[in-house]
């Protein structure tokens, strides 16, 4: 009995092989009794898997998202656009030059007809005056230009020569056809020139605008007689 006791036993370890033990390094948790140990080195394995799969997910995602890569353009050419916008200033520049200068012959063309239209108001009534003044001059010539009479008359001339009429012909003005208008010619050895002898009626001019010539009769200078 003593002998298949002790035999059994042998027997078991023959069928059944006892698992191998793992000898734990030196300062490892497990050998140390951590349990703390057992998780880092379970959990060591899925971080560094998980770091290894964000890294490559990062790498990745550029390509995944569908950015493009930026593409190099040429730089503008800044001296064409320069040519450009000078030409057009200046195309703008000589369009304001000549409206401008548009706008100051149309204005001096109002101003000149503006003070055309003055003159010729002006002279319509003057000219319809110098009948008038006309008859005063003869009065004048009678005497019969007195009294309050003749305050009227220098009123009257007054006013027309405020609006610019002025009275020219005298005797012995030298004869200027421009000026005078010969009625009667005679000759004498007192004159060098064509003179105005007598002034039948005055005459009117505005400004340089003759409105009336001087009706005169007029004497010349004898003829040599060689």
């Amino acid at each position: 009995m003593t002998d298949r006791a002790t035999e059994t036993p042998l027997q078991g370890a023959e069928d059944v092989a006892p698992e191998p033990q793992e000898t734990a390094a030196p300062g490892d948790p497990a050998a140390s009794g951590d349990p703390s140990g057992d998780t880092a080195a379970g959990t060591a394995p899925g971080a560094a898997a998980g770091t290894s799969a964000g890294a490559e997910a990062l790498g990745e995602q550029p390509a995944d998202l569908g950015v493009e890569e930026p593409v190099e353009t040429e730089a503008p050419d800044l001296a064409a656009e320069l040519a450009t916008t000078q030409a057009a200033v200046g195309a703008l520049t000589n369009d304001l030059q000549r409206l401008q200068a548009e706008y100051v012959n149309y204005k001096r063309r109002v101003d000149r007809d503006r003070q055309l239209v003055k003159e010729n108001a002006t002279f319509s009534v003057l000219s319809a005056l110098m009948p008038v003044l006309d008859d005063l001059d003869r009065a004048r010539e009678h005497g019969e230009l007195e009294g309050g009479f003749k305050a009227v008359a220098d009123s009257l001339e007054r006013i027309v020569a405020a609006h610019g009429l002025v009275k020219f012909g005298k005797p012995g003005d030298e004869f200027d056809p421009r000026f005078h208008e010969a009625l009667m010619h005679s000759h004498s050895p007192d004159v060098t020139t064509t003179t105005c002898r007598d002034i039948v009626t005055a005459g009117y001019q505005i400004g340089d605008r003759v409105v009336r010539p001087a009706k005169v009769t007029v004497v010349d200078p004898e003829p040599d007689e060689g």
